[in-house]
């Protein structure tokens, strides 16, 4: 930019001073003057790009905010200012004196005189035409009376009579009838063109002075000639007059010394814009140089000052490298010189900080990577019990966002995540209760879709910097469901085994007794008999069933895991209920394929369709939607009808044993069935619909190249 600067006011001065020379200089003008102007004017163009680049830049480092812009706007302002005021009184009082010079160089009256002339001239042809236009109208006037015979002999003494040099008469398309001329006239005469016939059969006159070459002026005159005839009805009559030689002559050397003085004129006013425009572009190119060149002084006054200002914001945000080199020894230089020395010493008094806080850091990050891996859920909170801190785990426990919770204490809880509310009571309760001591408590956490089982344990910080109160909870859910299934299987095995092996004797007794008195009876005492043995052989076969159910429910499914296609299943299974309109499909083809037994799995699928059809007794619209699709890795199965839903008392012990809405049939089909799911690694979801009815979800991983995802 620096020298781009040099170089345009080298080239500039060069220019004004090439532009003044040729300007007093005649041949030089002639010669070189155009180019001259037209490079300045490129110049010109040049300076005010590299200006308007400057100020473009100025305004991105105004926008940014870049240190020293206003010392740079105030210098260009002021050499600016240094440079225009006193310029532009020179330029106006320059421009005054040329103007005033140059017009000292012509008489106002020759321009009078001139003018004058040239009007009384103008006026003479004006009533040399206007004379001959009257003569030719009134030789069409006695044309248009006369016979159309006569014509030819009448032009010739009209012509005579009026004293004109030619008068011919024409057709209205221009077709010669008549010609009468003098011994100056030609044999041939000129017909008028087109449009002037146009004109004159539009009844207007065409009268105009030309110039017919070597022949001089002439006084052109076209009138229309109105005859009785019932071939036509206009004649063209068309009079040639020429103007006096010496009359010509005269307005031909008035109105040459006229165009010769009026181009002087203009030569006049052409002197006073050419050194107009040489004053204005020497003025122009100096205020632009002058703008230039304080871009430049600007910048290089800013730029130490740029550089203290980048290393100060660099100390503020802790960065202490910044070293600028001192390339002056004035009062800046020193600054910069005590500004690195502070520097060095800043930097030396934080990295002893850094070596203080480092060991501090591992010990969090320690307690961090201990917190992140723990499977128990820990919240840390301040004196006020505003959570600080939690882990994973507990985000992952409590279902919730950890950002709803940060910084808020537990009975804000509430009002952000709802299903905290009996959580965070608990929490506050057993804090304000047990301030200084360690607490223990297991409740029942009911996240959305879920139930589990938490067992927290809340004690206070010892005082200090981070004091206050910690958190520790765990999910004993399946720990808690695990010892519920041992002991409900437990009890199933001893009824299995204390009812079963005196049932069948029951049963045997009670048969032998009816064939052994039956016929010894009367029929009354015998029909008697026979009910009374049908009820108990009946009860028995009751308890066997319930009994066999017992054991089927304690022994734990054994299943062998194969690659099984869950919409082939679904099919096998409703084939066994034959075609139920009931029933609808809405299965994804192709589905991948499940690892599972295809055994325990279609005594799935038929449990949860016998389920469903039970909950549709007195349905006016009974419907049952079965679906299956993939989602989140995994085979989705879903089971719907709109039945009457679940209970309120039963859809927390949905899958425990004896959880049932039925009148009929012990209620151990969904333990079963959840044992069967889980079984297979899967999990299963059981919730009423908004629309009314139930559905059951069920989830089993995909198989991927023969492993299970």
């Amino acid at each position: 930019m620096k020298f781009l600067v040099l170089i345009s006011f080298v080239v500039g001065a060069g220019l004004v001073y090439l532009l003044s020379s040729a300007s007093a200089n005649t041949d030089l003008f002639a010669q070189h003057f155009t180019w001259l102007l037209v490079a300045t004017g490129v110049l010109v163009a040049a300076m005010v790009a590299l200006v308007i680049y400057q100020i473009m830049q100025l305004r991105y480092k105004v926008r940014a905010g870049v240190f020293g812009t206003k010392l740079t706007i105030r210098l260009i302002l002021v050499f600016g200012l240094m440079t225009l005021l006193p310029g532009a009184v020179v330029y106006a009082v320059s421009v005054q004196f040329l103007s005033k010079s140059i017009e000292s160089w012509f008489d106002v009256r020759v321009d009078t005189a001139l003018s004058s002339g040239l009007n009384l001239g103008q006026a003479v042809l004006d009533n040399l035409q206007h004379d001959t236009a009257r003569k030719a109208e009134s030789m069409a006037q006695t044309l248009a009376e006369a016979p159309v015979a006569k014509h030819a002999t009448l032009l010739n003494s009209l012509r005579e009579q009026y004293g004109v040099q030619e008068t011919t008469l024409f057709t209205d398309r221009g077709k010669l009838i008549s010609f009468s001329g003098n011994e100056r006239s030609g044999l041939n005469p000129t017909a008028p063109d087109n449009s002037i016939l146009q004109q004159v059969r539009q009844q207007q006159t065409y009268s105009r002075i030309e110039n017919w070459g070597d022949k001089g002026l002439y006084v052109h005159i076209v009138v229309p000639v109105n005859v009785l005839s019932f071939t036509e009805s206009i004649r063209v009559l068309q009079v040639l007059q020429p103007v006096p030689q010496k009359l010509a002559e005269d307005a031909e050397a008035v109105r040459l010394a006229y165009q010769d003085y009026q181009e002087l004129s203009i030569s006049r006013l052409g002197l006073k814009r050419l050194y107009g425009l040489t004053l204005t572009l020497a003025m122009v190119l100096a205020l632009l140089a002058t703008i230039a060149l304080a871009f430049l002084i600007s910048e290089q006054m800013a730029a130490p000052l740029r550089a203290l200002a980048k290393g100060t914001r660099a100390v503020a945000k802790g960065d202490f490298s910044q070293v600028h080199p001192v390339n002056s020894r004035d009062e800046l230089g020193m600054l910069t010189q005590s500004f690195n020395r502070m520097t060095r010493q800043l930097a030396e008094a934080r990295q002893a900080t850094v070596d203080g806080h480092a060991q501090i850091e591992k010990s969090h990050a320690y307690l961090e990577t201990i917190l992140a891996n723990l499977t128990s859920g820990v919240i840390a909170f301040d004196e006020q019990l505003r959570v600080r801190s939690i882990n994973p785990a507990a985000v992952q426990i409590l279902g919730v966002d950890e950002m709803l919770m940060r910084g808020l204490q537990p009975y804000q809880w509430a009002s952000h995540v709802p299903q905290l509310a009996d959580f965070a009571n608990l929490v506050a309760e057993q804090f304000q209760t047990h301030t200084a001591q360690d607490w223990q408590q297991q409740i029942t956490y009911r996240p959305p879709h879920d139930k589990r089982v938490l067992l927290m344990r809340g004690t206070k910080l010892p005082s200090g910097i981070d004091s206050g109160f910690i958190l520790v909870f765990d999910d004993i859910t399946h720990l808690v469901r695990a010892q519920r299934d041992a002991a409900w299987g437990e009890v199933a095995r001893r009824l299995a085994h204390e009812i079963k092996n005196p049932l069948t004797p029951i049963q045997l007794s009670a048969e032998r007794i009816e064939h052994k008195f039956a016929s010894k009876l009367n029929s009354p005492d015998a029909e008697v008999l026979r009910r009374s043995t049908q009820t108990i052989v009946t009860q028995v076969s009751l308890m066997k069933e319930m009994v066999n159910a017992f054991a089927e429910y304690a022994k734990t499914p054994s299943a062998l895991l194969q690659p099984v296609n869950l919409n082939a299943l679904i099919h096998e299974v409703l084939a066994l209920y034959g075609h139920d309109e009931r029933i609808d499909l809405n299965l994804t083809e192709p589905l991948p394929l499940v690892m599972g037994d295809a055994k325990l799995l279609r005594q799935v699928i038929h449990n949860l369709l016998q389920n469903a059809q039970d909950a549709l007794v007195d349905i006016v619209d009974p419907k049952i939607d079965i679906i299956t699709r993939v989602a989140e890795q995994t085979v989705q199965l879903m089971v719907m009808d709109n039945g009457i839903g679940l209970s309120e008392q039963v859809k927390d012990r949905l899958f425990e044993p004896y959880a049932t809405t039925k009148s009929k049939g012990t209620g151990l089909g969904l333990a079963i069935v959840k044992k069967i799911i889980e079984e297979h690694h899967g999990a299963i979801r059981m919730e009423n619909r908004d629309e009314g009815g139930v559905v059951v979800c069920i989830r089993l991983p995909i198989v991927e190249d023969g492993v299970q995802v």
